[in-house]
């Protein structure tokens, strides 16, 4: 590795450090935001991780102190430097965290490439942009989803309700009983599909082995939780409450009740409407307030965990 034949100049607490390339430009000030490329290496030459890799530049404020703060203003827009840690300083108070594959004696090395400099009030500047631009983007898809939503309801001719909160429902079957309130615990029997009819999730074996659906190891069941506790995306903690108990309904939840506009495996990309046929099995009434902070059961939460997909509205 060439990091060896090289001559390095001291840094702080041990380091080490060597340009690489000297911009002419104006040095990095304290408080400027830096936006920059970093690659760690062992000093077998081992790849540790690499943001040219990730395609995602690491970003920081200079600060007077801390790790790399004094190399910092040592460069400017383009720099790059690489810069060789002891382990033993990084580990100096926490060695049972040691790797096996940085043991003792040994040395990081560290590559980094400036590819931005801001100031302060420049770098606030453009992460506000970019969350109104995010923030327009987001609406425009949402919109989109909702026209998508609105002709799977016309071209399955569905008589629908919409609550405030945007989610449609159909009761398909009335139950008998009061409807859930927040602390009481459900049991509900369900089936996920998306809007192209594909089915992605189900607590019913048969439903499950006919989709073709590949979670080894799942024990079917009907899914029990609290209403109003953690784990449960929204527009089933809503949706639940217009059932009565016995009952069984179509919920069409818009992706702002459910995971938005992040993808939940491959046939659930962000900004996703989903349909659940659920049914509402058994209905246990709180007998206190304090229910409804209870977490889903312990043998629920490792179920979920199982398989691709997020489980029955688990967030």
């Amino acid at each position: 590795m060439l990091t060896h034949r090289m001559v390095l100049n001291p840094g702080a607490n041990g380091t080490q450090y060597k340009i690489l390339s000297n911009s002419t430009g104006n040095k990095i000030k304290i408080n400027d935001v830096i936006t920059f490329h970093v690659t760690q290496k062992t000093d077998k030459d081992s790849l540790l991780s690499s943001t040219y890799q990730t395609g995602r530049p690491a970003q920081a404020q200079v600060q007077p102190t801390g790790d790399l703060m004094d190399i910092f203003p040592l460069l400017a827009l383009n720099d790059s430097v690489l810069v060789k840690v002891p382990t033993d300083t990084i580990f100096k108070t926490q060695e049972n965290n040691r790797p096996p594959f940085l043991p003792k004696g040994s040395n990081l090395f560290i590559l980094i490439k400036i590819i931005k400099v801001q100031s302060l009030a420049e770098a606030m500047a453009d992460r506000d942009k970019a969350m109104a631009a995010a923030k327009e983007e987001a609406a425009k898809m949402e919109a989109q989803e909702a026209v998508i939503a609105d002709k799977y309801v016309t071209d399955h001719k569905l008589i629908v309700t919409t609550t405030a909160s945007g989610l449609k429902y159909k009761i398909t079957k009335a139950g008998t009983k009061p409807k859930p309130a927040v602390g009481d615990t459900v049991v509900v029997n369900y089936v996920g599909h998306t809007l192209a009819g594909k089915v992605f999730d189900s607590s019913i074996e048969s439903v499950a082995k006919t989709a073709g659906l590949q979670q080894m190891g799942r024990v079917y069941e009907p899914l029990t939780f609290v209403i109003g506790g953690e784990g449960i995306i929204a527009g089933w903690q809503e949706g639940l409450q217009l059932i009565n108990e016995g009952g069984k309904a179509m919920l069409i939840i818009p992706s702002k009740l459910a995971y938005g506009p992040n993808p939940s495996g491959p046939d659930l990309p962000g900004f996703s409407t989903l349909v659940f046929d659920v049914e509402l099995v058994k209905v246990k009434r709180a007998k206190s307030s304090a229910a409804s902070s209870k977490p889903a059961a312990a043998s629920t939460r490792n179920r979920l965990q199982k398989g691709n997909y997020k489980k029955a509205g688990c967030s």
